[in-house]
């Protein structure tokens, strides 16, 4: 979420309509996401946010580019070598590109996909970029109510629980408050699923007190629902009950969380934090199975 010195200014030619009933003064993960990748689907309270966000970690942009490659790069493995062809994306955010059902759906034309996220702008902007694709589908519900997304009927029209489910949570688990026990979240997701699911997961990371600290601090002060920031010991253990997957194509590094930037990316080599000590923040990612 992004930087300082923001004008107000629309950089876009037109704002995005207002939906009726919700409060477009307060900025939201989602539409702040959006800005942050120089999407359209976002309003002024949105963009402010993100220039705050980079103002206290300059670079917070390019995080989320990164993690947008990383996000193609863990469902292209999970499509093409473990043959999985379900994937449950939750706190999807706004469309944009590169998409979960684009990514499978390259690799798999059959593979289904269901959407996730609790902004009412996503659910609207998602089903009509959907409309046209029968196999995938947007719906608004909280990821903490996991008995309401598993059996929504949205979910159960295109998700098989006999058969192996990808869950998505790409930049995601810090938005949720240490009082609703996000690793407890991930068991609950997954012991509903079926042996050979796959996680694909990244979340905010740092090994700065200080730095996780004033990151988190302002993000509360913009109004957005949120958790904080954590540290990579405390990020592992969304992967408990999971077999994590090496970071390297040929499975020759040892299977930890890295860098997002440095997972399974060609020749790169996997890092356990950024090569840059001064980079303080960063997307912490991983691929795990269900035994």
């Amino acid at each position: 979420m992004a930087g300082k010195g923001f004008s107000g200014r629309h950089p876009y030619p037109h704002e995005i309509p207002s939906p009726p009933d919700i409060d477009m003064s307060v900025p939201t993960v989602a539409r702040t996401y959006d800005a942050l990748l120089d999407g359209k689907d976002n309003f002024t309270p949105d963009r402010e946010a993100a220039e705050v966000v980079e103002s206290v970690n300059p670079g917070t942009k390019a995080l989320a580019r990164q993690n947008r490659a990383f996000l193609s790069r863990g469902v292209t493995y999970v499509a093409e070598t473990l043959k999985i062809d379900q994937f449950l994306d939750l706190g999807s955010g706004l469309p944009t590109v590169e998409n979960t059902h684009q990514v499978a759906q390259r690799v798999n034309p059959n593979a289904r996909v269901v959407y996730v996220d609790i902004d009412p702008i996503v659910l609207a902007h998602g089903r009509a970029i959907l409309a046209d694709n029968a196999n995938t589908t947007v719906a608004t519900s909280d990821l903490r109510d996991v008995d309401v997304v598993l059996d929504s009927p949205e979910t159960r029209r295109l998700i098989d629980f006999d058969r192996p489910v990808c869950v998505m949570l790409v930049s995601l688990l810090h938005c949720v408050p240490d009082a609703d026990d996000p690793w407890g979240l991930v068991r609950r997701y997954f012991d509903r699923l079926a042996p050979g699911s796959a996680l694909v997961m990244s979340h905010l990371t740092s090994d700065d007190a200080d730095a996780a600290r004033v990151f988190t601090e302002h993000v509360h002060e913009l109004g957005m629902d949120w958790g904080r920031v954590r540290f990579p010991d405390e990020v592992a253990h969304a992967f408990d009950s999971l077999e994590l997957v090496s970071p390297t194509a040929d499975d020759s590094a040892e299977p930890v969380l890295v860098d997002c930037v440095t997972w399974r990316n060609g020749d790169v080599a996997p890092l356990k934090r950024p090569a840059d000590p001064a980079q303080k923040i960063w997307e912490h990612a991983g691929v795990g199975i269900k035994p």
